[in-house]
């Protein structure tokens, strides 16, 4: 089953891991490969579980037999004014495919709606990321349109696709012990 959970100071060494994996760098927007086993520590510190306007609440993703990381999964520049936040994700290369992202995901939209009362959670994706965009949907984001041309990324100018999902949108998380066996 899986689980989310604070970040710890042991799973430094698994988040270099996909932030260094090259295949990983090209779907990403920003470069992770330069990060530091120091900045990355100063990320676990930082990833607060105290929600004030403009935080980031940053969980593991884990399993619940061994508590090894397997992801980083977020709410980002929470903003509890307007009830929304950016979900943001990464995984390591063994919990893809094999529906950890979606267990996780519906987690952490959970905590977003149910417990933090939130209206909306958004995120925006390469248009190239093809694999990202299919997972979105069936997740249930809703696609709401383009951006042209608006990031500079690996020497050309890229289009991102902006999904969101509201409260009255979320279904009651799928049963997270069929999907994980």
């Amino acid at each position: 089953m899986i689980k989310l959970r604070k970040l710890k100071e042991k799973d430094i060494p698994f988040m270099l891991e996909w932030m260094r994996d090259e295949e990983t760098q090209h779907i990403f927007q920003k470069n992770m490969s330069t990060i530091t086993e120091e900045q990355a520590r100063s990320f676990v510190t930082g990833s607060v579980n105290v929600v004030e306007n403009g935080c980031s609440l940053n969980y593991a993703v884990v399993d619940d037999l061994d508590d090894e990381y397997l992801g980083t999964i977020s709410l980002k520049e929470l903003d509890l004014k307007n009830l929304n936040a950016e979900y943001a994700v990464s995984f390591r290369k063994c919990a893809r495919g094999n529906g950890v992202a979606l267990v996780a995901t519906n987690l952490l939209l959970d905590k977003a709606f149910n417990e933090l009362g939130l209206h909306r959670v958004y995120l925006n994706v390469l248009t190239t990321n093809i694999r990202a965009n299919k997972f979105y949907e069936k997740v249930g984001f809703k696609f709401e349109g383009t951006s042209r041309g608006i990031l500079w990324h690996e020497g050309e100018f890229k289009d991102l696709n902006w999904y969101a999902m509201t409260e009255n949108e979320f279904i009651t998380p799928i049963d997270c012990v069929r999907l994980c066996q």
